[in-house]
């Protein structure tokens, strides 16, 4: 029966982090290649999972989430971007970030569908393009600081588009969407008609006293968007996998079909928990200095290395380049790097479907000092 089977994504492997995180393991090497703290959740978050628990509350939740959160996610929306989402309507809690990317691809993206992509891209973006029927369109960055340039983007719509990703602060190049971003991406939206997703998982970590601006700031994307977010980063606890997207009505309800035979709900105690742990504003409010001196550290350990690089502004992510060490593909140069080095990083041209290779590596700096300084005194001595 297996000879009969045919793939709906016959060129997709394993993804790059799992690899890459694999071969740390084998070599026992520091892992900064998967974006994922080495440090534990708020203690009190705990706490409040486990009383749930105990209380009973182990059952299905609501399948657009619990009331109780989708309700502080409303109110924290308005404080943060000045608009407030109806909590009934217009917010659904999802398994994780990913779900919720998926569920909003699926639910607009139809055969012969064109779809705007900005390379280098996270990794879960096209497949679901194209299992939805749709073709990726790729509009690459420009280096070195991975700006987008709109005229670029513009040439590349037709009348086959009918959605455009973008994601900010954006994985893997640390990049953050201005204002100025925003209102191009408004006006082009509302020129074609399209529908726009706007991955915003790492929106408390943007540094250097610059500000997230989000898709929810501005009228003309509010009602055109899916605007996704996740627990997982802001606090600590990527395993968990609870995230949500905010949407307009129509869309959200679209969003809900896909959803409820993705995963139908989420986790009941971790929502319950997290909704309750919202009312600390302090903790993702502290989130951008919180990581900027784990990201300031990081590049003050490498100051002394042949790396080139200019600090990230966002996400906790640093890319660093490495021509002046070595002109090898970065996926040879980075299974080099965790064989004979002992660091694990993540090649940037996996995020390019073509894997174009501009010399970077990706390495996580959402780890304590001493792993930061032990993956850095390694790091400075190539």
């Amino acid at each position: 029966m297996a000879n009969n089977l045919t793939s709906k994504l016959p060129d997709v492997g394993t993804s790059i982090f799992s690899v890459m995180s694999a071969l740390a393991n084998e070599h026992k090497a520091i892992n900064l290649s998967q974006g994922f703290p080495d440090f534990n959740c708020p203690e009190p978050l705990i706490e409040l999972v486990t009383k749930y628990m105990h209380d009973g509350f182990n059952q299905y939740a609501p399948m657009p989430g619990v009331l109780s959160l989708r309700e502080k996610i409303s109110i924290k929306t308005e404080k943060l971007y000045g608009y407030r989402p109806n909590p009934d309507t217009e917010i659904t809690v999802t398994s994780g970030a990913t779900e919720a990317l998926f569920g909003a691809i699926t639910s607009v993206v139809k055969p012969g569908d064109e779809v705007v992509v900005l390379e280098p891209s996270y990794d879960c973006y096209a497949p679901a393009i194209r299992l939805s029927g749709g073709t990726p369109v790729y509009v690459p960055l420009s280096l070195p600081d991975f700006s987008i340039n709109w005229e670029l983007v513009r040439s590349r719509i037709t009348s086959k588009t009918r959605l455009i990703i973008v994601n900010t602060p954006h994985n893997p190049t640390g990049a953050v969407m201005t204002k100025a971003d925003m209102d191009e991406l408004a006006l082009l939206a509302d020129a074609h008609n399209l529908f726009v997703i706007s991955d915003e998982v790492y929106e408390h970590m943007v540094f250097d006293g610059l500000k997230h601006h989000s898709a929810l700031e501005n009228p003309v994307l509010r009602e055109r968007s899916f605007v996704i977010s996740s627990f997982g980063k802001t606090y600590h606890t990527t395993g968990w996998k609870v995230g949500y997207a905010v949407a307009p009505p129509a869309l959200t309800a679209e969003l809900r079909k896909m959803h409820q035979f993705i995963t139908f709900c989420t986790v009941t105690p971790l929502q319950l928990a997290i909704a309750d742990f919202m009312d600390n504003e302090e903790h993702y409010l502290s989130l951008p200095d919180f990581y900027q001196e784990k990201r300031d550290a990081f590049c003050e350990y490498l100051a002394p290395s042949r790396f080139e690089f200019l600090p990230s502004v966002g996400t906790y992510f640093q890319l660093l380049k490495y021509d002046a060490i070595s002109q090898e593909h970065d996926q040879d140069f980075a299974r080099r790097l965790v064989q004979e080095v002992g660091v694990a990083a993540v090649p940037v041209s996996a995020f390019y479907h073509d894997k174009t290779d501009h010399k970077y590596l990706r390495f996580c700096f959402a780890k304590g000092d001493e792993t930061l300084c032990a993956a850095a005194e390694k790091l400075v001595k190539l």
